[in-house]
């Protein structure tokens, strides 16, 4: 298959520069530390070192504010060659670009500008904390509130969240923080609060200890944080989720997913390969596998360019961006994706027997299935399809054949 997702559209120049540069780091820097990040689940310290170095950080960032300006596609296609090496590097990634997108989308004022200039100025490193331990992971309901303090110079806030996942909150340089929009407000009332290092304090309540995905470094926090009232994006979080949270985290989730699938699939080749070099003039059995993990290699990828498309394509329009339909082609592009990665992996499995079973040949493929099956779990599968069900029972039928 191609080395990166930009292979398969009609990339712009700055799109083959994002991608190759990624596609660099992801091949010399990241796969070759991916193991030891899986194995004593740490930090991909030298991949972001890396990422630093090549400005890729910033690279969502307005030209005008010294970012690169480039695009969601460029993006995904970054996390899926950085994936390609290394999982956790390409998920934290993503992570890190979905804050930043909301930030560009919906930042607006002096403060909100001046963080993102410095975002592209000091490649700064961006999580977020939107679970609470109180709310068993629903993301769209908070106990945290913001307590402000009108009596201040300026205007203030407070607020303190004990957040069950904070990845990579050892390394962010900031975190988008969810948050009730006040301490009378209901729990679905939320606001997105940005907090720099500066702002917070981290508390360590739990340690990540996972079966895959060990580098993000999800750890739990306490999290408490104050600042000015200018840190908190304008736009309700029900809406920003709706217009960019979701779209592109399911996106560029699936990206990354899909750069797992891509390395599984292109370790089956080798090892196909190599078996009908041992047996000249003869089809290895195993070749059924490989066609078969490809074929779904090809639909995962279809799928996620569909739904770049779609995205592009909605942008600019907070109507259809907010559209029952628009909400339930993400839902279901995270859902297919998540379960297309497991199936893949397994497939490619297969089709290395053993050589793919073991943890000591270059055909091995133990990670990519332990990193593959937190795919489902990420906000889970069920929760979804529940959520979609409920959405389908009003949704009304599209007027043209591809709606």
């Amino acid at each position: 298959m191609s080395a990166a997702l930009a292979d398969l559209a009609e990339p712009t120049s700055g799109s083959v520069n994002v991608a190759a540069r990624a596609r660099t780091i992801g091949a010399e820097i990241a796969a070759r530390h991916a193991e030891a990040v899986d194995r004593d689940g740490r930090f991909p310290s030298e991949a972001f070192d890396a990422l630093r170095e090549q400005k890729l950080l910033g690279v969502m960032v307005p030209a005008e504010l010294g970012g690169g300006g480039a695009s969601l596609f460029d993006v995904a296609a970054a996390c899926h060659a950085l994936a390609r090496g290394c999982a956790a590097t390409g998920m934290i990634y993503a992570m890190h670009q979905i804050q930043v997108a909301c930030l560009v989308d919906h930042g607006s004022n002096g403060w909100q500008r001046g963080l993102m200039a410095r975002i592209a100025a000091d490649q700064l490193l961006l999580g977020s904390a939107t679970t609470e331990k109180e709310t068993g992971g629903d993301i769209r309901n908070s106990v945290c509130a913001v307590t402000t303090d009108p009596g201040a110079e300026r205007d203030r806030f407070t607020l303190a969240k004990n957040a069950s996942v904070i990845s990579y909150g050892d390394q962010s340089d900031v975190i988008l923080v969810t948050a009730r929009r006040n301490p009378d407000a209901p729990s679905s009332d939320q606001v997105l609060v940005v907090v720099t290092k500066d702002d917070y304090r981290l508390e360590k309540t739990s340690r990540w200890d996972a079966m895959g995905m060990r580098g993000t470094c999800s750890d739990g926090y306490r999290l408490e944080a104050s600042g000015v009232l200018d840190q908190i994006l304008p736009l309700p979080y029900a809406d920003l989720s709706a217009q960019t949270m979701l779209p592109v985290t399911h996106i560029l989730w699936s990206s990354t997913w899909l750069g797992i699938a891509a390395d599984a699939v292109s370790r089956a080749r080798a090892f196909v390969r190599s078996e009908a070099k041992r047996k000249p003039g003869t089809t290895p059995a195993s070749a059924v596998r490989l066609a078969e993990a490809t074929a779904k290699l090809q639909q995962m990828k279809a799928v996620i360019l569909t739904a770049i498309r779609q995205y592009e394509l909605a942008c600019g329009s907070p109507e259809q961006l907010t559209g029952l339909s628009f909400a339930t082609a993400m839902g279901t592009l995270k859902v297919t994706t998540s379960e297309l990665v497991r199936e893949i992996v397994e497939a490619a499995i297969r089709t290395c027997g053993l050589a793919g079973y073991r943890n000591d040949t270059p055909y091995s493929l133990g990670r990519h299935l332990r990193d593959a099956h937190s795919a489902a779990l990420m906000i889970g599968n069920d929760r979804i399809m529940s959520h979609i069900s409920t959405q389908l029972l009003v949704q009304r039928d599209g007027l043209g054949p591809f709606e």
